[in-house]
């Protein structure tokens, strides 16, 4: 097919006409296609899968990274091991488009890659590569790992998707009303266009949007102003030019920041992270707005269908066999890899996410004596998985995980699983009765990951943060801990509390309700599988990108 003056190759449903390119540092599209880390890319793929389902006029571009993530492997003691295996995808067609995009001062050769709709039902996805043979080593390793830890790699990485990304747009003559960010990764755009468009910023805040995902100013990418011009981030203007542009005087060039300036509008992606970024915001002059448009995730590509026949049919019988089944069939994979064998009608709890500080995967394991208690309780036996992948060079994070595999050599009913992507991610979620959930408040923008473990019969345990407290309806439709005085706490008093709450509401709710009141329990599963199915289900959240963010 040709790909100039290139149009989305399905019929477009006349409200969502408007056209729209989506930048983004990562999608999770379909377990095959490995570019993808953690949330952002789970909702970047679920975002294009229901573009895709409602018709709407947009495209997505991203990087195509030659080793993926990484490949979670493990040690001979079973401990985490980093692993960069080339990734090879026939379903991807060569678009046959080459261009050249300055990085270093230096032309760097790009080359671009498509996912066809029909192959995963998804909007059409344009994938850059400068893995390249015309590029010299330095410029191919550009698009071998994703967030490569290097800083000035990583620089590079945020100019080929700004920069790259746009200019692919004209080379497909696809001329977008607007372009989303999602994430600032891809700020060098707004660069790109306020070259293109002789210098006039107006123009360029007239055709830009952000998605903001970080409740957190340390999280937020800020690199050395004078190494980002030094690697052509700023398509040609020097620091002075920038800082001016940019409205800051700090030689610490904020990627959020920029984003938030250059664009017309932005949002938050839950009610309480659009109040967050707004207080964080808040002090600076000039940014745009923030409004609050809460994530989602694709219902059609995520849920357990069966489950969903049997609740609508009343058929307990059914809903009951069907979820044992799912999780007899996830033990196959526990068995797998541990040796250990799960029993499908004791109580089982999954905590699987990306693994980070703040997430707190092992806060359970940290009461030694409750965790004991808990895990010997034969009047009310329970199995525990853990599963994620913490970023390849985040030490703290990965001796988590290793001392959580270290402690399931204890128990027999303990599991730390590898190669957590989109399908174990969804067997475990098919596995779980509880999915545990128990960030530091306020410190998850959102947090996706309970919205398809309800699409799969599991009810969701959770502290009130990210988008819990629009769900959340303690003892109906899930389990929450009751919200502190988190600000006047110090962040140990925050975890004691959070842990006791936690112990708490297991030992005195959740257990005795499995064991004693199951059809109570059946019932609060049903209502998670019912609240999640519309308002948390990818569909809308698109459908208020182009009410809310694009109109």
């Amino acid at each position: 097919m040709s790909f100039k003056n290139f149009s989305v190759p399905y019929p477009i449903e006349e409200r969502y006409s408007k056209r729209v390119a989506y930048f983004s540092m990562e999608f999770a599209t379909h377990q095959p296609l490995k570019i993808y880390s953690g949330g952002l890319g789970f909702l970047a793929g679920s975002h294009l899968r229901s573009a895709y389902e409602l018709k709407q006029n947009l495209i997505g571009v991203g990087i195509l990274w030659k080793y993926g993530y990484y490949d979670q492997e493990r040690n001979q003691d079973q401990t985490l091991d980093v692993a960069w295996n080339e990734k090879h995808y026939s379903f991807l067609e060569d678009t046959n488009i080459r261009f050249q995009i300055n990085i270093h001062d230096h032309p760097v050769w790009v080359k671009v890659y498509y996912l066809n709709p029909e192959t995963f039902k998804t909007a059409p996805l344009f994938l850059l590569s400068t893995d390249v043979p015309e590029n010299d080593y330095v410029s191919q390793t550009i698009t071998h790992r994703l967030y490569d830890a290097n800083v000035a790699t990583k620089v590079a990485q945020f100019i080929l998707l700004g920069v790259g990304g746009a200019k692919l747009i004209d080379e497909l003559g696809f001329n977008p009303e607007l372009y989303h960010l999602n994430e600032a990764h891809g700020v060098s755009a707004a660069f790109y266009l306020y070259q293109k468009f002789n210098k006039n910023i107006e123009e360029v805040r007239k055709r830009l949007v952000f998605t903001t995902h970080t409740p957190e100013e340390a999280g937020n990418e800020k690199h050395d102003i004078y190494l980002c011009q030094k690697m052509s981030y700023f398509c040609g203007l020097s620091v002075d030019e920038v800082k001016k542009l940019y409205g800051e005087e700090s030689d610490q060039f904020n990627h959020s920041l920029a984003a938030l300036r250059f664009a017309r509008l932005a949002n938050g992606v839950s009610q309480l992270h659009g109040e967050v970024s707004r207080a964080m915001w808040g002090k600076y002059e000039n940014i745009c707005s923030i409004i609050s448009i809460t994530n989602a995730q694709n219902w059609r590509y995520w849920a357990d269908k069966q489950l969903y026949k049997f609740s609508e049919a009343g058929d307990d019988y059914g809903i009951d066999d069907r979820k044992k089944y799912l999780k007899k069939r996830a033990f196959e994979i526990v068995a797998d890899q541990t040796g250990k064998i799960f029993n499908p009608d004791v109580f089982t709890i999954v905590w699987a996410r990306r693994f980070a500080g703040y997430k707190r995967a092992d806060l359970l394991t940290t009461d030694e004596e409750r965790f004991q208690a808990l895990m010997t309780n034969t009047k009310f036996p329970v199995q525990i998985i853990w599963a994620g992948k913490p970023y390849p060079v985040d030490h703290p994070a990965i001796s988590e995980f290793n001392q959580l595999v270290h402690l399931s050599t204890v128990y027999k009913n303990m599991a730390v699983l590898t190669g957590y992507e989109l399908t174990l991610s969804k067997r475990l979620k098919q596995a779980a009765d509880i999915w545990l959930n128990n960030p530091r408040v306020p410190r998850e923008a959102s947090g996706t990951s309970g919205m398809t473990a309800a699409m799969n019969g599991a009810v969701n345990f959770s502290t009130d943060d990210g988008w819990i407290p629009e769900f959340i309806n303690h003892g109906n439709n899930g389990f929450v801990v009751p919200k502190a005085d988190y600000a006047h706490m110090a962040v140990h008093e925050q975890d004691e509390y959070d842990l006791n709450k936690l112990y708490e509401i297991l030992e005195n709710e959740i257990l005795p309700l499995y064991y004693s009141n199951y059809n109570t329990w059946r019932q609060v599963m049903k209502n998670g599988m019912a609240d999640v199915r519309f308002r948390f289900d990818s569909n809308r959240m698109v459908h208020e990108y182009y009410e809310l963010l694009y109109k």
